[in-house]
């Protein structure tokens, strides 16, 4: 029995109307353009307004990607969600959106590995396709980041570098012709497909960069003093995430594409992570990739987190700089730590 192959056949983005600009957070904290365009490449970024929720995000990302793909929302078998700041703190985003999109009662799953969710739910949707359990699923990664944000001195050195956004492909089963060629020579052949996947993850890291509150780990659970303290907003130590991050970056990349004798080069288009323009500067560089094959709109967005890839690609898709049949190579890094990548053609 043939195992069947997935491919993206569908993607679509959207984010906020509001644009914040550096000059606006400089209103609020001590800080000014220059200082935050010089350490992160960001000068404007988007957020919500009062009624917009994660989940209004996923639904405009999500039915752009069905008009894409030419799905009608009940022939969704699955939905894989990717976010580190869902509506309530449980049940998770994907049931909503199942609401949101009026169809039936299919499975939901969430992924709560920030920076890396939407590699991690592109793996997942590959695994569930190849099992022969779905053969069409929903994967969206969405973030309302402003309202958890400490628009403050105190809260300076995270809250000039995120944004909201959401992004959303359709991944489909099909039979690959290409199933009798060895994976090195499917790997070159024309034809949409997810091609391989790396994921990993290093708890010793964890606080690094975290939100502490709410959790179970101590108690109380939740307190106005800890609100106080700075503790429901994030925390990092940005020495540390930026070495580890152009540490993890290559050899993450390196890793999906040894196994298919494919080199940096031969890449069509790279779509990192977008958490700071000196840290793809500093990954393009090691890899020896050219800019123009690298995606970069964080100047624009800022770091949308688990929506941050599939925002950039879909951009890249919408302005012709990625096209049907092309390497793609996706990339990650963030809290956990977590680092990993996917390859396909597009």
């Amino acid at each position: 029995m043939r195992t069947p192959s997935a491919r993206i056949v569908g993607i679509g983005h959207h984010v906020p109307d509001r644009i914040v600009t550096n000059d606006d957070l400089a209103r609020l904290m001590d800080t000014s353009d220059e200082w935050i365009r010089e350490r992160t490449g960001i000068r404007e970024r988007r957020f919500v307004d009062e009624d917009t929720s994660c989940t209004d995000l996923a639904e405009a990302a999500a039915r752009r990607a069905l008009d894409d793909a030419g799905w009608k929302a009940d022939e969704i078998e699955f939905i894989l969600f990717a976010t580190l700041s869902p509506d309530l703190y449980f049940p998770g985003n994907g049931v909503l959106l199942q609401h949101q999109l009026g169809i039936g009662p299919v499975g939901a799953l969430d992924l709560r590995t920030q920076c890396t969710g939407f590699v991690y739910a592109l793996a997942t949707a590959d695994a569930y396709i190849r099992s022969g359990m779905y053969d069409r699923i929903l994967v969206v990664g969405a973030e309302v980041h402003s309202r958890g944000l400490s628009l403050s001195d105190e809260g300076r050195d995270t809250a000039v570098l995120f944004g909201d956004g959401a992004g959303a492909v359709c991944v489909e089963a099909f039979e690959d012709p290409a199933w009798s060629l060895g994976s090195q020579e499917r790997a070159r052949a024309a034809g949409s497909r997810l091609l391989g996947h790396a994921l990993h993850g290093e708890g010793a890291h964890a606080l690094d960069l975290c939100v502490r509150k709410p959790g179970s780990g101590d108690s109380p659970f939740i307190a106005p003093e800890q609100i106080q303290a700075g503790d429901t907003a994030p925390s990092m130590n940005g020495r540390e995430v930026f070495r580890n991050a152009v540490r993890r970056f290559p050899e993450v990349i390196q890793e999906v594409l040894e196994p298919l004798a494919i080199t940096p080069d031969e890449i069509g288009y790279l779509v990192p992570h977008q958490a700071n323009a000196r840290i793809t500067e500093a990954v393009r560089d090691r890899l020896g990739i050219p800019p123009e094959k690298v995606a970069s709109n964080i100047h624009r967005y800022g770091n949308t987190t688990a929506a941050s890839i599939p925002i950039a690609l879909s951009e890249a898709v919408a302005e012709g700089r990625v096209g049907r049949g092309d390497l793609v190579c996706l990339a990650a890094f963030g809290a956990g730590f977590t680092w990993a990548a996917s390859l396909l053609r597009y």
